[in-house]
């Protein structure tokens, strides 16, 4: 998934970033509000870790930018402030978390596959995809207990596919989630069409994957 950082401590949002990305999140950092908002209003995030208090910038009126954006990602607050009144406006403003400063990685990291749980509506563990299996954990994808290898941008691709069923992901959406930032000089949407093309093949060697549907013009859906 793709995650921005938004933390004006340049140790701590280094530090979020590297254990997120072990984890497998692709992860954008802004250590100003500026530079979040200009962000924030190109590009599609599906978590934002936005720290209140930053320098330059209203944080409740960063939350407000984030929680109006049309692609609707998961917003945990993180911020030094413990009272209980910016807890409760942060929640109202339109946060779906809030954890105080200082806090465990391995407990952000919890409380991101919830919201996502809750989000996206899927078991923590696995997920059925035709005659698939696909353990989130793992991150492996099995047919008749049999693993299909596939390459970990392949297996992004399909798990945000399935995270998303029936939901129509356009190539740039698909593009940032697997590839970053898509106003890059490498974005080539052909890159999508070409892994799903791959990912196909792999998966129709052992059953059909028909599922994973074109949507003319527009993208892919996986219709489970």
């Amino acid at each position: 998934m793709n995650v921005l950082i938004v933390e004006d401590e340049v140790g701590l949002a280094t530090e979020i970033a590297e254990y997120l990305t072990r984890e497998h999140f692709l992860c954008e950092t802004a250590n100003t509000g500026l530079e979040a908002s200009e962000k924030i209003a190109v590009n599609l995030y599906d978590f934002i870790l936005l720290d209140l208090g930053l320098p330059d910038y209203d944080g409740f009126e960063l939350l407000l930018e984030a929680r109006a954006a049309e692609y609707n990602p998961g917003i945990i607050i993180i911020t030094a402030r413990g009272e209980l009144n910016d807890r409760i406006k942060g929640l109202d403003t339109g946060a779906d978390d809030y954890i105080a400063k200082p806090f465990s990685l391995a407990e952000l990291h919890s409380r991101i596959q919830a919201i996502a749980r809750r989000k996206f509506q899927v078991d923590n563990k696995e997920i059925n995809a035709g005659e698939f299996i696909i353990n989130i954990n793992s991150r492996k994808i099995y047919y008749n207990e049999k693993e299909v290898e596939l390459t970990k941008k392949e297996f992004d691709l399909l798990l945000y596919l399935l995270i998303n069923k029936n939901k129509t992901l356009t190539r740039i959406q698909l593009y940032e989630h697997i590839w970053g930032n898509s106003l890059e000089d490498q974005y080539d949407s052909n890159f999508i069409d070409v892994h799903i093309k791959n990912l196909r093949k792999k998966l129709s060697a052992h059953a059909p994957s028909d599922w994973i549907a074109t949507v003319r013009g527009v993208g892919y859906q996986a219709d489970i």
